[in-house]
Formats: structure tokens, C-alpha cells, sequence
């Protein structure tokens, strides 16, 4: 048998990408430096990998932004406008793209979309296609990192994305055609990397097939097949391994298992169940990969499963057919559990990060094929920790079930329909048309940064960190006066992250030290762990709310994360159904909500930018998760006065598909990301009247360019287009945190200025 991996975390132990992007990007180091940080942190990786035993260890798995980016520039399908820039490098191309350009001289260029991988919390940049696109090799980066490796003496799997997926991943953006129109141009490009890998040693190729676990027609079965019978005859030194992961393949299965490939990977977390017909129906030569541990979570294994599960694929197939992985790529969970020297020791032993699920398949591995006594004592451990994590009082809380069984429906519901409550709101809050705010956030400075460690590591009082932070509250509420927005925030400067923030004073989570995982480019999150029955001991934000409004006679929201979003971007317990996880976190940020009505907060905002990432990959499977996502952000937001104004907040997803449901939400306002696309999300609101009021964000805050006053009015005037002018809020498409304050001074400043240019 072969023990394997999908791919591997690339952030390093100690965020050491993220650090040298930031210091590359910031004119700090140099593009050497850059390159050598790269260099080191996937020799770093494929080392510790072999060390650990992996018989097929990835390469190509590591990226400097994105990997869809990557496949974009490997195959030249690079836009026009980033094609042009002859005076920068390939590299700074390659950051132009994700995160576009600045220029002193007036020149500015957009970024590239960028959206949700599938149903996770990585974001991806989204590929741009045009009618007659022409494809070609033009990057070598696969075969460099195989090469890389090799002159270590590690025979690596370079993993690529696969054509199929790449197009459906990707947008036409100049016209309206189906892009898989192109497939026939883009093959050649796969055909000269795939003969390009052969020669230069490479034996087996990941090609990532994600789009197979989701609903797809017959015309993309078709194009599946003709696109593996060319790239099945690239070279005879080459097998092809389709991975398919987040899900099960579903009807899609005797298509996976007839494609002329050598093996298909198969994601048994997400749908175990699809082993039985894969080993009575595959071909005699096609080589199963189990992904039997959980790539997505934290839990350690309970072994027994997996154990049984490869047992039953070598009995019926050999074990020469069979290879063991984890379920998808370890990018989605921390490195090493072995840095976490200060979490509970308890918790700690229910826990495994991505150096831990390698031992696990190895353990595995070695338990049926050299038999379960030589790993015994791993087996063993691994069951008494499944066995206190399930028993312990510690995850349960008798109080939180019973609240949880005493839900009525009428705690889901507003006292009023929306009409009822906007008249009353108007008259509350006097607000001028096209009203402006932000979403919530401003710059985490580098001071702010410094004053929250020093006050958690015990070097700044309690008192003296208040008073720190009240400084910055203040400064934030200036600004906004004086810049002339209409609904302030109080800039969360006390808050490391919208999840974590709130995870840390809710009873049932844990939190780790350096459980860091990618988001996007550089930026990393740390997710929090919930592993118990989730409760509010005490109020969360009122304190900070309260002090901000006595600072303004304008209304300053309350700021909170909704309920859905703090379940999927936390690591989240595996011994429950989510739905009711999230209705226990609901039922906290209701408490929360009525506190900060108490308290004279008139607008409350509860952000939910995970919601449509939580939607199954497969539509059939859309109502049921809806109806409980739907339900658990009424639930936490419908306890209070039709005066006063509930907001939420939504980013980089498609929504177009679910915008009844976000309409069923009945938030008064709803600000949603729309600027990266250019407004393509109302092309929803020409089928469907979005009832309450809303605010399309009308500059990207995840790049570092300053928007025009123009271009924002520009945006405004195409939300304006459908949307009517009394529900039209003006913000930008997501908070401020990640920017610096020279870049949101003039970037409020333009937008204010476009308000006022529409009201008059």
C-alpha cells in the first residue's frame, strides 16, 4: 500500500509566508530574499513529510498567493490589462493580479476577483476567460518545484488543478459564452506541462477534480472524458491520479471510475459511503485512494474507522491497488499540534493538526499492512482520548440542550414586516438618502497590535489597555464625523479577529497559539475550536458600544458575527448535527442583541460573509442547510424593537443563487460585497425584488489601490439602475482592518463625496 498526501500547508509553523510577502510588498526585501523564504519552506515541508514515512509526498502544492492564480498565469490565460504592464516583473505581475496597482502617476488597476473555494474559508482568485481565448505553457513552476525536490532526493506527486475544474472555476467576463468552449485550447497547454513533468521524472500527477462531486450535465461528463483520453496519452511514464474531494461523487460516480486515469482519490469523511460501489464497479486497473482522514478538521482520529474502511478496499482489491491520504489538502488546518504547549492538556489530547494526520494515515497504513499489533499502542491512545472527549462534562451542558429544546417560532420572527419597521426607523434614526457607513473595522495598526499583546502577556494594566483603546476609539469617531458619514463604527480596536474575538468569551470553545491557517495571500486566521456546548457568561461588546455612542450624537452600530459565520470559521465539534451547534451560538448572540439595545445602541450590525460558503456543493441539498442557517440568524437577531435596525454583512461568495434566502434573513440593511465584480451581483435583483434595504460595496478594501470618486459614483449609479433610491446605502465591500490609514482616508473621502453627488 501507499501512504499519501493531497498537499500541505504552506504558511510555514511560524507564518513565515505571510511575513516575507508582507515585507516584499511593503518595499522591505527583495525578490531574492522572497524567493529564498520559498525555498526553505518547501524544503521544510517535503523533509518532514519523507521523515514522517509518506511513501507520496506533493509537490506544487505550494504557492506564493493562489494555486487557481497559478494555473492561471502556468496556462497564459493572464487579462489584457495585466498582460500590458511590459515595465514590472513576472512576480510583480503575478501581485498585480491578486491584489492590483497603485501608481503615483494615476494609474490604477483592479484586482481580479476573488471568491470562495467550494465550501471552505479559502478564497481563490477567479480565472477570466474571453470568446476565442488562446491558451498556451507559459510558466514552469510545476516542474521547477518537482525539480526542487528531486535534487533533494525526494520523488515527489506534482499536483495540478485539473482543465475541467479551472474552467468551471473561472468567469467570462467581456461576453456571455460557455467556457467550456475552450477546453479544446486549453488542453495543449496541460499536454506540454504533463510531457514537460514525464521527462523530468516525474511518475504519478495529481490532477484536481473538485467540480466532480457537484451537480454537472451531460455535456461536462462529456468533456471529462474527452479531456482525459488526450491527457491519458501525454506519455506512457505517466499514471494520473484524479483527486476529488469536499464531497462524495454522488451520481458522478461510474463517470470518475471509467476515465482513462490510473487512480481516482475519493473523500470517505465527506460521504463514506460511496466505497462500496466504487470497489464493486472500478476497473481492474484503477488505484483507489482512501481519504479516510479528516482534512478539514482538528479532531484526532478515532482509527477503528479508517482501519476497517482500508481494510475492507485491500481485501476486495490487493493492496498493490489501494493508497491512503487524508480527505483533501491539509491547507485547511493548522501545521503542528506539538507548538500547542499552553492549551489544555485535555482538549489538546482530542487534537490533530496537519503533522498529526500524516502520522495518522501512516499509522494506518502500517496497522493493515504490517498488522495492527506493530501500532497497537497508538490505537490505544487514540480510543481513551475518543473516549473522555465524549464522556466528558466538559463538552456537555445540560442548561444549553434544554434551551435548545424550548425553542419557539416566534423567537425567529420580527414584531413587524419591514415596511412597518423602516417607517419607524426613518423617524428613530434621520438619515439623509444614499446614507454611508463602513463595515465596521479600521486600521489594526501596528500600536493597537502591540497594546492588545502586551495587555494578554500581562505587560499593560487593565486599566491603562482601556484607556489605550478608548484613545483609538476616539480618533475613529473623529474621523468619521469629520469625513461626514452618516452610521459610525467604533473601529474594533480591541478585537484580533470577528470570529475569534467572540469565541474567546463564549463558554465551548478553545482557542490555540499557533493554529494559523491561510485565508487568502497572506493573510492568515486562527481559527477558534468549539468542542463543547455553547454559552455567553457575560456581555461581549456592550461595554465598547456604549462608550463609542456617548462619543457622537450620530447612531453608532453595535457589532457583532452572526452565528452561521462563527460556526463555519471556527474549527467545529464533530459529535453533533452543525444545525444545532448553530442555533446554540444564536441563542449567545441574542443575548448579545438585547444587551446592546438595552444599552441605546440603535443599529446593530451581525455579520454572516460565510453563509452562502456553508450552501452544499450539490443544489438537492440546498434547502435543508437553508432552512437552519436562515432560521439560527433570526433567531439571534429578531429579539428586539421594530426600531431598531438590524444589519448584516456578506463578502466574497457567489450570491446571485441564494438571494431569496439572504432576502428571507429580513435584516433591515444588508451590505454585501459587489465591487471586484463590477456590480455583477445585481444581476439578481433584475429577477428578484430584494425587499428591505441594501448596500452593494462599492470599493475593494482587499487591495491596496485608492478608488476615484468616479468610479465609485459610476457603481453607485449601476446599483441605482435596480435598486430603488430609498433602499440604496452607500459602504465600502468589507472592513478596514487589513488597510492602512493613508489608503482609507482619501478612499472614504471619495466615497462620502460620491453620496453626496447622488443626493444632489
Amino acid at each position: 500500500m501507499i501512504s499519501s498526501n493531497i498537499g500541505f500547508p504552506r504558511i510555514g509553523t511560524n507564518r513565515q509566508l505571510k511575513k516575507a510577502l508582507e515585507d516584499y510588498w511593503a518595499g522591505q526585501s527583495t525578490a531574492e530574499q522572497l524567493s529564498a523564504t520559498t525555498v526553505s519552506l518547501r524544503k521544510e515541508n517535503w523533509l518532514l513529510q519523507k521523515q514522517l514515512g509518506l511513501d507520496h509526498i506533493p509537490s506544487n502544492d505550494f504557492s506564493l498567493y493562489d494555486p487557481v492564480l497559478d494555473m492561471t498565469c502556468a496556462v497564459g490565460a493572464i487579462p489584457s490589462r495585466y498582460a500590458a504592464l511590459k515595465e514590472i516583473s513576472e512576480k510583480d505581475r503575478y501581485f498585480t493580479m491578486a491584489r492590483g496597482l497603485s501608481q503615483n502617476k494615476g494609474k490604477t488597476i483592479p484586482a481580479m476577483e476573488m471568491t470562495k473555494w467550494f465550501d471552505t474559508n479559502y478564497h481563490y482568485i477567479v480565472p477570466e476567460f474571453e470568446r476565442g481565448q488562446r491558451f498556451q505553457l507559459t510558466c514552469t513552476k510545476p516542474i521547477d518545484q518537482f525539480l526542487e525536490a528531486k535534487a533533494l532526493g525526494i520523488q515527489t506527486r506534482p499536483v495540478l488543478l485539473g482543465p475541467v475544474s479551472f474552467l468551471t472555476l473561472g468567469k467570462s467576463k467581456l461576453s456571455v459564452f460557455n467556457r467550456f468552449s475552450l477546453l479544446d485550447s486549453l488542453l495543449p497547454a496541460y499536454e506540454a506541462l504533463l510531457s514537460r513533468l514525464a521527462d523530468a521524472g516525474a511518475e504519478w500527477v495529481q490532477m484536481d477534480e473538485p467540480a466532480l462531486v457537484m451537480e454537472i450535465d451531460s455535456e461536462m461528463r462529456e468533456k471529462y472524458r474527452t479531456t482525459y483520453a488526450r491527457l491519458n496519452q501525454v506519455s506512457p511514464k505517466l499514471r494520473l491520479l484524479i483527486a476529488t474531494y469536499f464531497g462524495g461523487l454522488g451520481d458522478n460516480l461510474p463517470l470518475a471510475i471509467h476515465l482513462p486515469i490510473s487512480g481516482l482519490h475519493l473523500d470517505l469523511v465527506s460521504d463514506p459511503t460511496q466505497l462500496e460501489q466504487t470497489i464493486s464497479e472500478a476497473p481492474k486497473s484503477l488505484v483507489l485512494s482512501l481519504g479516510v482522514i479528516d482534512g478539514r478538521n482538528v479532531w484526532r482520529s478515532d482509527l477503528e474507522k479508517p482501519f476497517q474502511t482500508i481494510s475492507r478496499a485491500v481485501a476486495a482489491l490487493g493492496p498493490d491497488r489501494v493508497m491512503v491520504a487524508p480527505s483533501c489538502s491539509l491547507v485547511h488546518v493548522p501545521v503542528d499540534l506539538a507548538m500547542e504547549d499552553r492549551m489544555d492538556p485535555e482538549v489538546r489530547s482530542w487534537l490533530a493538526f496537519a503533522k498529526q494526520k500524516i502520522e495518522e494515515v501512516i499509522t494506518v497504513t502500517r496497522a493493515v499492512s504490517e498488522g495492527r499489533h506493530t501500532v497497537e499502542a497508538t490505537f490505544a491512545a487514540h480510543t481513551a482520548a475518543m473516549e473522555k472527549k465524549r464522556t466528558s462534562p466538559r463538552v456537555h451542558n445540560e442548561r444549553v440542550k434544554q434551551r435548545l429544546k424550548n425553542l419557539d417560532s416566534y423567537m425567529s420572527s420580527r414584531g413587524n414586516p419591514y415596511p412597518v419597521r423602516k417607517e419607524l426607523q426613518t423617524r428613530a434614526l434621520q438619515l439623509p438618502a444614499f446614507p454611508t457607513t463602513t463595515i465596521g473595522s479600521f486600521p489594526q495598526t501596528a500600536e493597537i497590535r502591540a497594546a492588545r499583546a502586551e495587555f494578554k502577556s500581562g505587560k499593560r494594566t487593565l486599566d491603562n489597555y482601556e484607556a489605550f483603546m478608548q484613545t483609538e476609539i476616539k480618533t475613529v469617531i473623529r474621523f468619521q464625523e469629520e469625513v461626514g458619514l452618516d452610521v459610525l463604527v467604533h473601529g474594533e480596536p480591541e478585537r484580533n479577529d470577528m470570529v475569534e474575538y467572540f469565541g474567546e468569551q463564549l463558554q465551548g470553545f478553545i482557542f490555540s497559539q499557533y493554529g494559523w491557517v491561510q485565508s487568502y495571500g497572506s493573510r492568515c486566521v486562527k481559527p477558534p475550536i468549539i468542542f463543547g456546548d455553547v454559552s455567553r457568561p457575560q456581555p461581549m461588546t456592550v461595554k465598547w458600544a456604549r462608550f463609542a455612542q456617548s462619543l457622537t450624537s450620530k447612531p453608532v452600530k453595535g457589532m457583532l458575527t452572526g452565528p452561521v459565520t462563527i460556526l463555519k470559521w471556527s474549527f467545529v465539534r464533530n459529535d453533533q448535527p452543525l444545525a444545532d451547534t448553530c442555533r446554540q451560538i444564536a441563542l449567545a448572540i441574542r443575548e448579545e442583541v438585547s444587551d446592546l439595545e438595552a444599552a441605546e445602541i440603535r443599529v446593530i450590525q451581525i455579520d454572516e460573509p460565510a453563509i452562502r460558503e456553508g450552501l452544499p456543493l450539490r443544489r438537492s441539498e440546498w434547502k435543508g442547510y437553508l432552512t437552519w442557517a436562515v432560521e439560527s440568524f433570526r433567531l439571534a437577531t429578531s429579539g428586539v424593537r421594530d426600531e431598531t435596525q438590524i444589519h448584516t454583512h456578506m463578502c466574497y461568495s457567489e450570491f446571485n443563487d441564494m438571494i431569496e434566502a439572504i432576502g428571507a434573513m429580513d435584516a433591515d440593511v444588508i451590505s454585501i460585497e459587489c465591487s471586484r465584480s463590477q456590480m455583477e451581483l445585481l444581476e439578481a435583483f433584475n429577477r428578484y425584488r430584494y425587499p428591505n434595504d441594501m448596500g452593494p460595496g462599492v470599493y475593494d478594501i482587499h487591495s491596496p489601490r485608492i478608488p476615484t470618486t468616479e468610479e465609485i459614483t459610476l457603481l453607485l449609479r449601476k446599483a441605482a439602475d435596480v435598486i430603488p433610491n430609498s433602499q440604496l446605502w452607500v459602504n465600502p465591500d468589507c472592513g478596514l482592518k487589513t488597510r492602512r490609514w493613508e489608503e482609507v482616508k482619501p478612499a472614504l473621502i471619495a466615497m462620502v463625496t460620491a453620496a453626496r453627488t447622488l443626493r444632489k
